[in-house]
Order: structure tokens, then C-alpha cells, then sequence
């Protein structure tokens, strides 16, 4: 009579079963959740920029008549000015730096161009200062090499 018993007992208990329909039901929900907020999103309004295209380094041959002034800010805190493309690099001081831009800037007009350098060891504040010097020179076009290369070059 034992065994009789829990074999009352097993039939009178429902097997455990997983329902899909509720559960396609929730990913559609979530499906259709999913689409109809992509679709609210705004589209960000941006500015189209024309951005430069690179050449490459055999390609590219300096220009002898090229106005740029390369300012090099060195690890010591000095400035190596240099004109134009086939000049030598000039040591100068810091205050040396605002009286030669605002001279070549007159001298340039709207032609000015200035790519500042750092040196590999070189602190922000006295690239940011020639920054701020090229600003009050009033030369609008202005560069800073990232490429890391040692002083003087």
C-alpha cells in the first residue's frame, strides 16, 4: 500500500512546462519599443568640414616660396624661430616671440601662417603662449605640429 500511495501522489502533480507565446510577446514589445524611440531620436544638425587629405611623405616636396613661420618651443623654454622652408632655425627668446610675429604679420598680411612645434619634452605653458602671441599678432592661420621631433630641426 506504500508504493500505491506516492503513486497517487506523482499523478497529482503537473509537470513544469516554459510558455513561449507570453515571452514573444514581451520581445515583441520591446522589439517595437525599441523601434519606434530610434525613430524619435532628432538627427544632430553638424557643420560639413572639408578636411585635409594626406600625402604621402615622398609625394609631398617643400616649397621654397612658402611664407610659413615654424615656431619650436623646446623642453628649456626657448624658441627656435625659423621663415620659410629653406632658412635656418634661429634661437630666440620667449619675449622675442611677440615683436617678430606682429613684424610678420604686417609684413604678411593676410598670407601669415604660423606652425608651432614642440619639442618631445616640452610643457604645455609656453606653447600656449606662443598660441596667445600668434592670437594678439592678429595671424589667423594657425598650426600645431603633434608629430614629436627633438628641438631645433
Amino acid at each position: 500500500m506504500a508504493g500505491s500511495s506516492s503513486a497517487k501522489v506523482e499523478e497529482g502533480k503537473k509537470k513544469a512546462r516554459i510558455e513561449i507565446i507570453p515571452l514573444i510577446d514581451v520581445i515583441f514589445f520591446l522589439l517595437a519599443t525599441f523601434v519606434l524611440f530610434t525613430l524619435s531620436l532628432n538627427r544632430l544638425a553638424s557643420l560639413p568640414v572639408d578636411l585635409p587629405v594626406a600625402t604621402p611623405q615622398s609625394e609631398s616636396k617643400p616649397n621654397p616660396d612658402d611664407p610659413t613661420v615654424y615656431l619650436n618651443i623646446s623642453d628649456q623654454g626657448s624658441c627656435y624661430w625659423k621663415e620659410g622652408v629653406t632658412n635656418p632655425a634661429e634661437l630666440i627668446s620667449t619675449v622675442e616671440i611677440g615683436p617678430r610675429l606682429i613684424d610678420y604679420s604686417a609684413r604678411r598680411g593676410s598670407q601669415a601662417r604660423v606652425l608651432i612645434q614642440g619639442d618631445m619634452h616640452a610643457h604645455f605653458g609656453p606653447a600656449v603662449d606662443a598660441l596667445d602671441q600668434v592670437r594678439k599678432a592678429g595671424i589667423a592661420q594657425v598650426s600645431v605640429q603633434t608629430t614629436v621631433q627633438p628641438s631645433g630641426k
